[in-house]
């Protein structure tokens, strides 16, 4: 299990549209909801597919 935490910088295996893939966690519950480093748009994923989804921890 990937270990991550409310505020902590993660990179997503896929871009965003505006050509970055550094997230900050703003929500952890059942659902995830991830906000754009570069372009403070948000997203909210299921957490089974957030863990799919997920690189790497850059900052924890």
């Amino acid at each position: 299990m990937k270990e991550y935490k409310l505020g902590s910088i993660v990179m997503m295996k896929k871009q965003h549209p505006c050509q970055t893939n550094e997230f900050e966690i703003t929500r952890i519950g059942a659902d995830i909801k991830i906000k754009c480093c570069k372009c403070n748009r948000t997203i909210m994923l299921p957490r089974i597919e957030f863990n799919k989804k997920l690189k790497k921890v850059i900052k924890f």
